[in-house]
């Protein structure tokens, strides 16, 4: 008996069995505490489960309830759309040294919207300027009928843009019912400012520089001519020649200039004591109504010029 309580004392011989009951249990205690710590596990805790993936659902701490953490991130900002390229003309107050009256206006035809002066909505007679919405509707007509124009009336049509041939002119009015042609303009091309003739005639034809604009981009998107004439109608007006080649165009670099259709009008009205130009440019993303009014003393040249100055003062640098 002695001697087993040495041995004891020492630390050698069998355990006791509470030493290996508080064993044991230490050991299940260890593995409890590991389960609850695993994720997946059915013993798992909470503050476990808020340590796991941002893409799994989890607990709301003050709540309890289920949350899921992909939906509490911010969502990522949208890229940003493709910014348009600016149009060659600025907005400006023009304060130049012009006699009498003179507006403009251009209209973006990407978005549609339109700047000018503002008077833009204030009205001159078109003189010649009005022509290029006649043949329009002369061929836009001639096409919806199911005709094509002989070579004859398209060479006539010709004339009527390039040199501004006037018999050539009331001929095609004539033919598409006059008035009720202007009429058709104020309502296709969506006009707000313009109003016929009170003698029916086009060249006295009312527009303002908006509506120029406005049916500047009614010819480039097919609605005046129709979609057979369209293309064929612009390349006529980027081919006016001799005296109506003037204005809006001319402030663009020689290269440029090939590419942007055109139709002025000129006349000196001797009832108002005035001189008429008008200017109506078309090109690839915008449009362009300049018109002036002065005495009729100071002759063409100086409208023409006058339209090309208001232009050039209205360009950005650089263009």
């Amino acid at each position: 008996m002695a001697g087993n309580r040495r041995a004891d004392r020492r630390g050698g011989g069998e355990a006791s069995p509470l030493r290996l009951v508080a064993i044991a249990v230490i050991l299940i205690g260890l593995v409890l505490v590991s389960l609850r710590l695993l994720p997946g596990s059915p013993f798992e805790s909470s503050a476990a489960a808020r340590w796991g993936d941002a893409g799994t659902t989890t607990n709301d701490r003050s709540t309890g309830t289920p949350t899921d953490r992909s939906a509490r991130e911010p969502a990522p900002a949208p890229s940003p759309s493709p910014s348009l390229e600016p149009l060659p003309f600025q907005a400006k107050d023009l304060k130049l040294d012009i006699e009498g009256w003179y507006s403009w206006s251009v209209l973006d035809r990407r978005t549609g919207k339109i700047i000018g002066s503002k008077n833009m909505d204030e009205t001159s007679t078109t003189a010649s300027m009005i022509k290029s919405w006649i043949v329009a509707d002369y061929l836009r007509r001639a096409a919806d009928a199911g005709d094509t124009p002989s070579d004859a009336k398209l060479a006539d049509a010709t004339r009527i843009i390039r040199d501004s041939d006037n018999t050539r002119a009331e001929q095609f009015y004539t033919s598409v019912g006059r008035a009720a042609s202007i009429r058709r303009l104020l309502s296709m091309c969506k006009l707000t400012d313009s109003s016929v003739a009170a003698d029916g005639g086009w060249s006295r034809t009312a527009l303002s520089p908006r509506d120029t604009a406005r049916l500047g981009n009614c010819i480039a998107d097919g609605t005046a001519a129709g979609p057979k004439w369209t293309k064929w109608l612009l390349n006529e007006m980027r081919l006016v020649r001799g005296a109506g080649d003037f204005g809006i165009r001319k402030a663009f670099p020689a290269a440029e200039q090939k590419k942007i259709a055109i139709k002025n009008g000129w006349i000196d009205r001797t009832r108002e004591q005035q001189m008429h130009i008008n200017c109506l440019a078309v090109g690839d993303t915008w449009t362009m109504g300049v018109m002036v009014k002065y005495p009729i003393d100071m002759g063409y040249d100086y409208g023409m010029k006058n339209c090309q100055k208001i232009t050039e003062a209205l360009l950005r640098p650089g263009v």
